[in-house]
Parts: structure tokens; C-alpha cells; sequence
């Protein structure tokens, strides 16, 4: 171990330290470490100061990466923790993604004060979503709901609900369990009909490449599982160039030793989709996604997204 404290890089949001906190605590209890062992190092990132637009209008997911991995490529911190599905598929050169801690439940969570589920909603129901994956997938299933951008951290979006600004939201389960917020759900959207975004659910740690006395101590909290699933899943997503300007669902499953994947690509409005799967070897995981992002690329032709 180090002698000075890791510094531990995440966004502030109450979710974001949430999950830096769980991994300071699992790594305190993996190598018998006091909390002074560890410093949690706040950064805001130009996700975090965009609330007026939706991301897919300025820049996609590397708005809620970029300040931090610059952080870590400058030694100011020695990890960052991200949720997965935050992460674009290209990383900057000099940094990895080292480790996954165990996933969590990977379903989108129904809220709503007015309905049990989205099925019952009334006609002509508004719905509040950031996601271009979760407005597509509601649009989908009900095309006579009103989908709204609803940005805003998961507090703010709970408040807005509860004012009326919306008749339902959709959130990821996992957030709300995370911190605490489980009661707050009003059911959960099985996969079957709502495939989750690729990576929900998921806590991945970056550090640098070469760094093997960070390399050493993450070692011992990694979860290999979650790693091969979020191979899959990211080899998937780069085949078809995916960000939040996409709606592109996706998960991947283990049993056994056998890894499936299913994938889904929506026009915007929901109008059309195209799914795929493939199963192999779980040591075959990236070339699994490949397959089924390539599928998806052949079953929808150029121009699918543009035309939505």
C-alpha cells in the first residue's frame, strides 16, 4: 500500500458519491485500511454545468468523463469511478478501465404517483426522460404518451415528479437502491420489453495503464463476472458507434460458461426496431458483441437513426 492517501476522482452528485464511497469501503475491508487511507477527490465535469439542453445536443457521454480523466492522466488522482454506462467506448490513450465492482440490478425503474406500471398509464400521459433509449423504448410501447426532457440530477427529478411537472419518470433501479431510495420505486420495467442501456448497473474504476501498485490493490475487489458481461456489452456498443445521441439497448448474461447478449436499436420516435443475440464462450465475450452489433448494422441499413 502507499504510503499517501488514493485519491479516489468522482463527479458530487449524491449518486456519484455514492459509489465512490462503496468502493473506499471495499477496498478498506479488502486490505484491512482505515477510512485516512483514501481521499475522495470531488471534480465537476461540463456533464455535470449543461442542465438547459439535453447531452446528445452538445457532446454525448465524455462530458461526464472528461474533466476526471484529465485529473487522472495529470496524477491529481489515482482512480476514478464512473457508472459504466457513462463510459464511451474510447478512452483516452494512458488510461483502462481496471475494474468492475459486482453489478447491480440492471432494470429502469417506474415512477410514477399516478400508474402502477407504464402499461397503465392514461392516454395522452406525460413522461419525463434525459435518455433518447428510454424515450424511444416509452414511445414504442405507448406511442400516445407525451415523452419530455427531463434533465437534472436524481433528487431534482424526484422533486419535479412529486410537484407534477410530470405524470411518470423512468430511472435506473440501481441508482435508487444505491442510495437508499428503493421505496421511491413503483415497479421495475422487466428486461424482456425494456433492455437497459449498455453498462447499467455497473461501477467501473479507471486508472492508468502501467500502474501496478493501483493495479494490485483494485485486484482484490474486481468482479470478474461483470467485466465479461461489460465486454460484451462495450465491444457491442463500439460496432455501432453508440452514445446518448443513440437509442441502443443492450445487456449481456452469464451462465455457466456461456455468455448471451441482446441487443436493440430504435428509431427515436420508436416507430421501428431492430434485435439481435448471439451466445458463446464467456472468454469469447468481445467477439460475441461484435456479432451482434454487426447483425444490427446489416438488419437496419445506413441511415436507419437519421430518418427517426
Amino acid at each position: 500500500m502507499q504510503s499517501n492517501p488514493l485519491r479516489i476522482g468522482t463527479r458530487g452528485s449524491a449518486l456519484a458519491l455514492a459509489q465512490a464511497h462503496e468502493t473506499r469501503d471495499r477496498l478498506m475491508a479488502a486490505h484491512a485500511l482505515s477510512e485516512d487511507a483514501f481521499e475522495i477527490v470531488v471534480i465537476k465535469t461540463s456533464g455535470d454545468q449543461i442542465q438547459d439542453r439535453p447531452l446528445s445536443e452538445v457532446g454525448g457521454k465524455g462530458l461526464f468523463t472528461k474533466e476526471i480523466e484529465e485529473a487522472l492522466l495529470d496524477k491529481r488522482i489515482d482512480i476514478a469511478v464512473h457508472s459504466s454506462k457513462d463510459m464511451p467506448t474510447v478512452l483516452p490513450e494512458g488510461l483502462a478501465l481496471t475494474a468492475f465492482l459486482p453489478r447491480e440490478d440492471v432494470r429502469d425503474a417506474f415512477l410514477s404517483p399516478k400508474a402502477k406500471t407504464l402499461t397503465d398509464l392514461p392516454q395522452g400521459a406525460v413522461v419525463g426522460s434525459s435518455s433518447l433509449r428510454r424515450q424511444a423504448m416509452i414511445k414504442r410501447l405507448r406511442p400516445d404518451i407525451e415523452v419530455v426532457m427531463y434533465r437534472g440530477n436524481l433528487q431534482t427529478r424526484l422533486r419535479k415528479l412529486s410537484e407534477g411537472a410530470v405524470d411518470a419518470t423512468l430511472l435506473a433501479a440501481a441508482g435508487l437502491r444505491r442510495l437508499g431510495l428503493e421505496a421511491e420505486i413503483t415497479s421495475l420495467l422487466e428486461i424482456e420489453t425494456f433492455l437497459p442501456a449498455v453498462g447499467q448497473g455497473a461501477i467501473c474504476i479507471e486508472s492508468r495503464e502501467g500502474d501496478d501498485a493501483t493495479l494490485a490493490l483494485l485486484a482484490a475487489i474486481h468482479d470478474r463476472s461483470t467485466q465479461v458481461r461489460l465486454d460484451a456489452e462495450r465491444a457491442f456498443l463500439a460496432v455501432l458507434d453508440g452514445s446518448c445521441r443513440t437509442p441502443i439497448g443492450g445487456l449481456a448474461t452469464v451462465d455457466g460458461g456461456t455468455l448471451t447478449l441482446k441487443g436493440v436499436v430504435l428509431k427515436p420516435d420508436g416507430s421501428e426496431a431492430h434485435e439481435s443475440s448471439a451466445s458463446g464462450p464467456v472468454e469469447e465475450a468481445a467477439r460475441i458483441g461484435r456479432s451482434v452489433g454487426e447483425d444490427l448494422k446489416t438488419r437496419m441499413g445506413p441511415g436507419f437513426l437519421a430518418e427517426g
